[in-house]
């Protein structure tokens, strides 16, 4: 199984994972002729798609979907609310029910429920041929939930969407400084080191920090506070960003 981000932040987000047989993507937020030029980086075509997952409805996550999916008859997988939020229903979605796997192809995809602002969010464990791949971005607070469904994975995207200090001290107004940094806003990367440290992290091939704020956060801050955990210099530890994601990654 491999996977690689077509970009990570809050102007757009979206992840490829494939085998040598399905190719899905996690959300979508940009718009279809972006959406291909990004995918054509990676040396992917929408035709390639077997699936787009749907982890809520916010429009950098979901803004591109109904368009693409339209355009290219993709089948669209969400919660039942997710799908009513961001207004999927023309594109039929397949509802998926959170803690109930189901099979696209030959991966395995688990939705999990997670503490965010949205109508049904999820976020998603993707497996294939005994590996996982664990993507969890935007939620506010880790639950015991969210603990023990990634506790396990061999690759983890994991949000370190800011750091405390400079969310206080940054631009956005207070309302959306209380947003960001509550139960149901977004991982600071304190939190995600904490969440870090409960993992099997021997079984980690790959770690990922995404959806990075531009305004509240740095690549340096998240990968300190991670290496905090991993140990300094880890090489299995890099940073997504906005413009360009990340590579192919391979999980064997």
């Amino acid at each position: 199984m491999q996977f690689c981000s077509l970009g990570s932040g809050s102007a757009g987000n979206a992840l490829l994972v494939r085998t040598a047989s399905t190719c899905v993507m996690v959300d979508c937020g940009f718009g279809r002729r972006e959406l291909e030029r990004r995918m054509a980086r990676r040396g992917m075509h929408p035709h390639d798609l077997a699936g787009i997952l749907v982890t809520h409805e916010h429009s950098d996550h979901a803004g591109g979907v109904a368009a693409l999916a339209r355009h290219y008859g993709i089948a669209v997988f969400a919660s039942a609310g997710t799908a009513k939020a961001a207004r999927l229903e023309a594109a039929k979605p397949v509802v998926l029910v959170p803690e109930h796997s189901r099979r696209i192809g030959d991966i395995e995809v688990l939705p999990v429920t997670v503490p965010h602002d949205a109508r049904e969010p999820c976020q998603f464990v993707l497996a294939h041929a005994r590996r996982s791949l664990g993507v969890l971005t935007d939620l506010g607070s880790v639950s015991k939930l969210v603990r023990d469904q990634y506790a396990r994975c061999d690759a983890l995207v994991l949000e370190c969407n800011h750091d405390a200090e400079m969310l206080a001290n940054g631009p956005y107004p207070y309302p959306l400084k209380r947003r960001v940094g509550g139960d149901f806003g977004h991982l600071s990367n304190a939190q995600a080191a904490s969440l870090l440290a409960g993992v099997e992290r021997g079984a980690l091939q790959h770690l990922v920090a995404a959806h990075l704020s531009e305004q509240n956060n740095s690549p340096a801050k998240a990968r300190a506070a991670l290496e905090d955990v991993l140990g300094q210099g880890d090489e299995r530890l890099l940073v997504a960003d906005q413009e360009s994601g990340f590579g192919w990654l391979a999980i064997q």
